[in-house]
């Protein structure tokens, strides 16, 4: 190995220690000593909820881990949105998992918590997945109820899709865990089935003191809406549990008895590790966004036996297309090269820039798969498409929309890795979160902007300085550097993976290595819902 594969894995290894680093004080929600609270009330904790219910051995996927993350600091903060949403197995069964951190916040509702919800259930939706919520929450975070009401994808969405998903025929079972109020009470009933913990559990439109204060009623939380009274007097709940641990079995007891789903039929075979050493992947991701590599040398690391059947590998050279297999599911990759190259004209094509011949490709590439019924993966370092009056003239602009209109378009489950850069138009293209990607995810390498964070300041930074002499003032090299250095500040944290993680704009940052278990397990809760559209490009520019 050279030097620079050395600096490079230094580099790469060290953004995944903090990547740890970080989860691991996100994994303790609220914090030790509300924890401790949580034990010291025989109640687990979501994590520990999950885990329990969750098969030991099977694999397993946390989506939003670092939603809210650096967002609401003047409320304290909302760690994971203040809800853990994992896709697993329950006897043998994928299913997704919701439940309400009770540490952050009581488990209320802050604005990204229902973002993080509905994202959990469109999952579900888009898959037909079973879901199980595990409820433990004081409702809605009042001091931000006006950003988390009223609007279309407020609260309200949440028993919208319940009732939703039930016309679906996916099953729904609801746990009240702790509380459960105001209109968060609907979503038990609204489930096909659910169970409240004994003594811990609560479930009531309004609480006792809001019924004094409201009609003059004297009551207690308990008989108002606890487990005796839903399941013995208002038939809201169908079962009653002794403890956490009791009300989890019998989820696992009814989730066993599901019977079978149809099946989209995407291909599958007995899987094979790659052939190349996966760990080679931290040396071969560069340091500097500037550098060129080999995407060829990264999906290698990625795909079974490291085998590829490459389509077009000698025309759009920008853009590589490939059918492969990933953990066994056949799948048809589109992937950013980062390579500089030569077209037979004798043409110089950048990395990482999408061309007319490259976006042209891509799209006869994805219609392929659409008529295959091949699943497609999209790996992004993409800083855009190609600008110049050679490239207009050529009608980049119509190539590039032929492009978008097939990602658009397609039927087939997508799935988008950013490996390195996810700049501008190049994202959506690359089928970024606006594109319906059943699970989109980034590697701590990764980045999400308009435009890279030195171009966009040095455009800003211009910017500020004509308008500064246009007021009189005096801006010399020293107060523009200054202007660059605080725009380029401000610009690189907002392109940090996590800053687009916190906001849910990616469903996770992950470790290079777990990328076949995501799209694995990504491709199987999509094999559980059969396609149903035809593709249709529409009209196009030829």
């Amino acid at each position: 190995m050279d030097i620079n594969f050395n600096k490079n894995e230094d580099h790469n290894k060290l953004l995944l220690t903090n990547l740890k680093n970080h989860f691991a004080k996100v994994k303790l929600g609220g914090g030790v000593k509300r924890i401790e609270k949580l034990h010291a009330e025989g109640k687990m904790t979501a994590r520990e909820r999950i885990d329990y219910l969750l098969d030991a051995k099977a694999k397993s996927i946390e989506i939003g881990a670092f939603v809210g993350d650096g967002m609401y600091a003047e409320h304290g903060g909302c760690p994971s949105g203040g809800v853990v949403v994992k896709m697993g197995y329950i006897k043998g069964k994928q299913c997704i998992v919701v439940a309400n951190d009770a540490t952050v916040k009581a488990g209320a509702w802050f604005p990204i918590t229902a973002k993080k919800n509905l994202r959990a259930q469109e999952i579900a939706m888009e898959n037909r997945l079973p879901i199980i919520y595990l409820v433990d929450s004081a409702g809605v975070y009042l001091p931000m109820q006006d950003e988390i009401f009223p609007d279309k994808e407020h609260f309200g969405r949440i028993f919208r899709n319940n009732a939703i998903m039930s016309s679906m025929g996916i099953t729904q079972i609801a746990a009240v865990m702790g509380s459960c109020v105001a209109g968060g009470a609907y979503l038990p009933i609204m489930s096909d089935e659910a169970m409240i913990v004994d003594k811990t559990g609560s479930i009531f439109l309004a609480g006792s003191y809001l019924v004094k204060a409201a009609i003059g009623e004297n009551i207690d939380n308990e008989t108002l809406g606890g487990a005796t009274t839903h399941c013995e007097i208002s038939g809201v709940t169908d079962y009653k549990a002794k403890d956490d641990k009791d009300a989890l079995d019998r989820i696992k007891s009814i989730v066993g008895k599901i019977g079978d789903y149809e099946k989209a039929g995407f291909n599958r075979e007995a899987s094979q590790k790659p052939a190349l050493k996966e760990e080679d992947i931290y040396g071969l991701i560069p340091k500097l966004r500037t550098d060129q590599y080999d995407m060829m040398e990264i999906i290698k690391r990625l795909v079974d036996n490291s085998e590829m059947d490459m389509y077009k590998p000698d025309y759009g050279k920008s853009i590589i297309t490939c059918y492969t297999r990933i953990d066994g599911w056949a799948v048809g990759i589109v992937a950013n090269q980062r390579t500089v190259s030569k077209t037979k004209k004798g043409e110089i094509q950048f990395g990482g820039v999408i061309y007319s011949d490259s976006a042209d490709k891509a799209t006869r590439f994805i219609a392929n798969c659409n008529q295959k019924k091949i699943p497609l993966v999209f790996v992004q370092d993409v800083t855009g498409f190609m600008v110049g009056s050679k490239s207009e003239h050529g009608g980049i602009i119509k190539d590039g929309a032929k492009m978008v209109n097939a990602v658009s378009n397609s039927v087939v489950p997508k799935f988008t890795v950013i490996v390195g850069n996810s700049y501008g138009a190049g994202n959506y293209a690359m089928c970024g979160k606006a594109y319906d990607p059943r699970l989109i995810f980034a590697w701590p390498s990764a980045e999400l902007a308009v435009m890279g964070g030195t171009q966009a300041a040095k455009v800003l930074a211009q910017i500020e300085a004509s308008s500064l002499k246009a007021k009189g003032e005096t801006v010399d090299e020293k107060v523009e550097q200054e202007l660059f250095d605080k725009i380029k500040a401000r610009y690189d944290a907002q392109v940090s993976p996590y800053y687009a993680a916190a906001r849910l704009w990616t469903d996770a940052i992950i470790d290079p290595l777990e990328t076949r278990t995501w799209i694995s397990m990504g491709i199987e809760a999509a094999n559980h819902s059969p396609i149903e559209k035809k593709f249709n490009l529409g009209v196009i520019q030829v």
